[in-house]
């Protein structure tokens, strides 16, 4: 057979991942601070992009909200205007009563109608003279207390060495974020040039300081400094801080043995124990606890509707200045290589602009769906919460399944019943002999374990097979180890444990 050499044309689709196209999709999964950032730092790349603030938000204002009715209606857009905004706002002024004419000055007299006036002499205030810009009360909030601050001073006072002070203020570098000394201390003198022994002496000289507790090296040194500084270590107390094993496990019969105590004794110092502070240095935390920003909000509709609705405040406003790329283009002296890194610039800002959009109509898309799915559970609570997975929702949307996931990943949804990342919807089926036939989600089950074990008393404490027993008689078939697979999911103890714990709370109340 010849050899030959043949020209073919051949026409094919294949899927390319674009750079923008993986940028998009990352948008997509970002919550609100990583996006922040994100947008913060293209505009300090690209000059065509402003981050607009609240008064832009009037005029870049998109879809942001649906109405969503329970049984299955079509979703409908809703379009904010200013005039709306401002009527919003005067009902909500007129709600709280805000009418500042009939304001009383500090001795109860009418206030006088030149108190703005006298107001406005004071330049510190806003709105006085000079003082134009907007004051923020968050600047005058007094500063964190820093740790390592407040030792170094307790330091120069403890030790009265200049050495000593060295080394001490060495061993704050060790301290983890809960107060502990974490360090080898035979590894520091090895690199410092000291003694072990030197290095120990300076150590529990230091967990002598405030707060009590701090520079321990275990749960029970730090428990037992704290003991020591209120002279509350008996003993017996001593014993009951070593063995925090069993006290975990509430195994009261080998402590009362250990501690060679009656066991009314015995839950007064656990009583005590309990008092303590595990991690000494959490007043001293240097990041404040982040407040999370619900995504989406839920509102009740006077006709009985769902209000789904974007936040405002995490929709990242980006606009794109060409008035400036008009007034750099009319300019004269701009080369070839200024002219296309101006054009680049412009698509990669109106792709931002036009990706971001996107971004919040599937988000508010998504949600919408959500709420239509469980519209059960935001009326009547837990116990309706619908089994829901993302091929339903993806399938209802026209979307694909990882879409919704990127979707519901690290965004929350503020409803009537609570704050709730959208994960939180996405449960398993399980099967139920109820009249209906309807499956019940593994969350509304768990939700029915968790208030059975609260409601349960000392004397009926209900065992695993109990609960199996309890929720049949309700129609949902379990098998034991799954209720004990959602027992310890919520972090439950076993009815053994409940049983001693309970009975020991009962004793102290009584007592």
């Amino acid at each position: 057979m010849a050899l030959s050499a043949n020209l073919f044309l051949r026409q094919n689709q294949s899927l390319v991942m674009t750079p923008q196209l993986m940028q998009s999709i990352q948008l997509l999964q970002m919550p609100h601070a990583e996006l922040s950032q994100f947008i913060a730092q293209e505009a300090e790349k690209n000059p065509l992009l402003e981050v607009g603030g609240e008064e832009d938000a009037g005029d870049e204002r998109s879809e942001t909200s649906e109405t969503h009715e329970p049984h299955g209606s079509e979703m409908a857009s809703d379009w904010y205007s200013d005039d709306q905004q401002a009527n919003g706002t005067a009902r909500l002024g007129d709600s709280l009563d805000s009418n500042f004419d009939s304001a009383y000055g500090d001795d109860g007299a009418p206030a006088r109608p030149d108190a703005p006036e006298l107001m406005s002499q004071w330049k510190s205030m806003p709105g006085g003279v000079g003082g134009d810009d907007h004051v923020d009360l968050d600047e005058f909030v007094a500063g964190r207390p820093c740790l390592r601050d407040h030792l170094t001073g307790q330091i120069a006072l403890t030790f009265k060495r200049s050495d000593e002070q060295a080394i001490a203020r060495h061993l704050v570098d060790y301290l983890d974020e809960a107060g502990y000394f974490r360090a080898d201390t035979a590894e520091i003198a090895e690199r410092a040039g000291l003694t072990v022994d030197r290095l120990d002496t300076v150590l529990a000289r230091l967990k002598t300081l405030d707060p009590p507790g701090i520079f321990a090296q275990s749960l029970s040194d730090c428990m037992r400094q704290q003991l020591l500084q209120t002279e509350s270590l008996t003993p017996a107390m001593a014993a009951l801080v070593d063995n925090l094993e069993l006290v975990a496990r509430r195994d009261f019969t080998k402590l009362k043995k250990l501690c060679g105590v009656e066991e009314q004794d015995l839950l007064g110092m656990m009583h005590a124990l309990r008092r303590l502070n595990p991690k000494p240095a959490s007043a001293f935390s240097s990041q404040p606890p982040e407040a999370v920003l619900p995504d989406v909000i839920v509102s009740a509709r006077k006709d009985g509707d769902w209000q789904v609705e974007l936040n405002p405040d995490t929709l990242p406003r980006v606009l794109v200045n060409r008035s400036y790329l008009t007034e750099i283009k009319a300019s004269r002296g701009m080369s070839e290589a200024d002219d296309a890194f101006l054009n680049t610039c412009l698509q990669t800002a109106n792709w931002l602009t036009r990706s971001l959009d996107q971004r919040a109509r599937t988000i508010l898309k998504v949600a919408s769906e959500i709420v239509r799915q469980q519209d059960a559970f935001l009326k009547h609570g837990v116990d309706h919460l619908r089994p829901l997975n993302l091929k339903t929702v993806a399938d209802a949307i026209k979307m694909h399944e990882s879409t919704v996931s990127r979707v519901t990943s690290n965004k929350f949804i503020l409803t009537p019943r609570g704050l709730f990342e959208l994960r939180y919807f996405f449960s398993v089926s399980i099967a139920s002999d109820q009249a209906d036939g309807s499956a019940l989600s593994a969350e509304s089950i768990r939700h029915k374990i968790r208030r059975m074990i609260t409601a349960e008393t000392p004397e009926a404490v209900l065992s695993d097979d109990d609960i199996v027993a309890a929720l049949k008689e309700e129609g949902i078939t379990l098998a034991r180890r799954t209720v004990a697979k959602y027992r310890e999911a919520m972090s439950i103890p076993s009815s053994v444990q409940r049983r001693r714990e309970k009975r020991a709370y009962a004793k102290v109340v009584g007592a």
